[in-house]
């Protein structure tokens, strides 16, 4: 086994013990956050915000990336509320260490304006993005979302990150021949969920569109990361876009 191949494998493991961490009967299945945003008044706020909800306990507070590390290897959150732009360690620099290191799934917060900051964040291992003028309902929800092992883009974003990648753009490199490998070694069932997974969608949303159980879209979408070595279901919506995968505008299920 290759260490790329050890180390996907403990990435998974590392999220699937924060899972069971949160849904562990003894602590009340509370999410672990630390909070990572520079503006002190924006990060009270989140932390006010966050700390309203019953099932989300605030861990810790970071003023900058580097702190954002270091605190997630000491406090070991299941999430990271990461802000992208911070002074010492960008977040998308902050986000890269936090997924490699396996340490906490990352939620970034961003403005409207999707930039290279946004993107990167999203080849990081990024398991969702949210808008920072999001309301407080909307903050507390994805926070859960996220915490649940479901990757999250805003609406807002999505429709960017769709407009963007339909947008004209330099013919893109060949991909390494282990990832078209991986992409070929797809079932047909697969390659619709990983579709979907373009377009945004949520377990739920998926399960609807292709008739299947929730339960059973799950599955395909570990097995979708899994085959493809992705960190996140994030990352894999960004591949499917890239790679323009059948279905992933299409609404008909297979039989």
């Amino acid at each position: 086994m290759t260490e790329r191949n050890q180390q996907d494998q403990q990435d998974r493991q590392d999220r699937q013990d924060r899972q069971d961490r949160q849904n562990a009967p003894g602590d009340g299945g509370k999410v672990r956050v630390l909070v990572a945003e520079d503006q002190s008044a924006v990060r009270a706020g989140l932390v006010l915000i966050l700390g309203s909800a019953g099932d989300i306990e605030v861990a810790g507070e970071a003023a900058d990336g580097e702190e954002a590390v270091r605190l997630a290897r000491e406090l070991r959150p299941d999430l990271v509320l990461m802000d992208v732009r911070m002074p010492r360690l960008d977040g998308v620099s902050a986000t890269r260490q936090v997924v490699a290191e396996g340490l906490a799934d990352v939620l970034i917060l961003t403005t409207f304006d999707l930039d290279e900051y946004v993107f990167g964040a999203l080849r990081a291992g990024a398991a969702g993005f949210l808008l920072k003028n999001a309301e407080a309902a909307e903050l507390i929800e994805a926070v859960r979302t996220v915490g649940r092992g479901e990757g999250l883009i805003a609406p807002a974003v999505t429709r960017r990150l769709i407009a963007e990648f339909a947008a004209p753009r330099p013919p893109r490199p060949a991909l390494p021949p282990e990832t078209a490998a991986a992409v070929a070694s797809l079932t047909r069932r697969e390659r619709e969920v990983l579709g979907r997974l373009g377009e945004g969608l949520s377990n739920a949303e998926i399960a609807g569109r292709l008739e299947l159980a929730e339960g059973t879209v799950k599955t395909h979408v570990s097995r979708v990361l899994g085959k493809l070595e992705l960190r996140s279901r994030a990352q894999a919506a960004v591949l499917a876009r890239e790679l323009g995968i059948p279905g992933a505008g299409g609404d008909s299920p297979a039989p």
